[in-house]
């Protein structure tokens, strides 16, 4: 058994993560921290989580591989401590997704303190970016909003299939948003409601162009996207759309060829529901076309507290452990 820990345990990815660990047969979770509620019984602060029987401590304990669930900016400090004991990391932030220095500076607001650990990060995606995870000591798990984005697009982006010119409009459940209390996210003002946000550029737009553009460098990518809050706990409906060069013929092919084989991505042959993806690992894909203005939709669906957060955090866990990938992860979907 593989001695395993949770820095900042009482976040919504950080809870996830612990109920995944508990119940894997090859890891032991060993350690939990979490800034709120240090001295406390994991069972008092999380109820549903009473059978993990771990006081939450101010600091990591003895393991081989740890996951920061630590917010934005401030994940950055407790990677490298990890490191420099030898501990392996994925980090579920965003402070090592992006390789470009500037690109913290201008989404992120900050100056990033450790820039010779970018390059190294191993991005996780893991169906995009699977032997470089396997050997890597550090993996950046992806946002949550990218993982559905890229899932969707990398397949014909990458056959350089469709015009530079691509829309993503994105709708998540509120628990994207965090536990942090805000009035966007207060039951009365999002229960029965769907608002645009960060119209102006979001955060999580840098970390798709990053990864679309290494698909393939010679498509000059222009890329707009617009995230949405609809009232529900969870989930992420993604719709692209771009303009078609060739591939009509093609499209289904292409895709299942693509991601033949990947255990978490399904090509379907109707459009999908975000309720058919929650509580699991799987992110369901359906390609299409509008024959009438030869456009490229693409529908995607996760869960984004699994294949957006945890649940891939686990999958590169296995990976780098020389895990079978699947491990942990096997659940079928909550439904209705």
């Amino acid at each position: 058994m593989v001695k395993v820990g949770i820095i900042n345990v009482t976040g919504y990815v950080g809870m996830e993560l612990a109920r995944l660990l508990h119940r894997h047969p090859q890891v032991e979770l060993a350690s939990i921290t979490g800034r709120s509620a240090v001295g406390q019984r994991l069972g008092e602060v999380l109820p549903h989580l009473a059978d993990i029987d771990l006081v939450i401590q101010p600091e990591l304990g003895d393991v081989e591989l740890v996951f920061s669930a630590l917010p934005h900016k401030t994940s950055v400090e407790a990677v490298v401590a990890a490191l420099e004991r030898g501990i392996k990391v994925v980090d579920v932030s965003a402070d090592f997704r992006l390789k470009d220095t500037k690109d913290y500076e201008m989404w992120y607001d900050f100056t990033h303190p450790m820039p010779q650990l970018l390059s190294e990060a191993a991005y996780g995606l893991v169906e995009l970016n699977r032997p470089s995870i396997a050997s890597s000591r550090l993996v950046a798990n992806p946002g949550c909003y990218p993982t559905g984005a890229l899932l969707a697009l990398a397949p014909i982006v990458r056959e350089g299939l469709i015009e530079p010119d691509i829309i993503i409009d994105s709708k998540s459940g509120v628990s994207g948003a965090g536990r942090t209390l805000s009035l966007t996210t207060h039951f009365s003002e999002a229960n029965e409601n769907v608002s645009a946000y960060a119209l102006e550029g979001h955060r999580h737009l840098p970390e798709i162009t990053q990864e679309l553009r290494g698909l393939n460098p010679a498509l000059s990518l222009s890329v707009t996207f617009v995230p949405h809050l609809v009232p529900m706990s969870r989930g992420i409906f993604t719709s692209c759309y771009a303009k078609l060069r060739d591939g009509e013929k093609i499209l289904k092919e292409l895709y299942r060829e693509f991601y033949r084989g990947e255990p978490f991505v399904k090509v379907v042959d109707a459009p999908p529901q975000t309720k058919q993806t929650w509580g699991t690992n799987i992110c369901l894909v359906y390609p299409t076309i509008d024959i009438r203005t030869g456009r490229l939709i693409v529908i995607s669906c996760i869960d984004n507290l699994m294949k957006g957060g945890a649940g891939q955090a686990v999958q590169c866990m296995n990976l780098m452990l020389g895990l079978p990938e699947e491990m942990g992860l096997e659940g079928a979907a909550v439904y209705p």
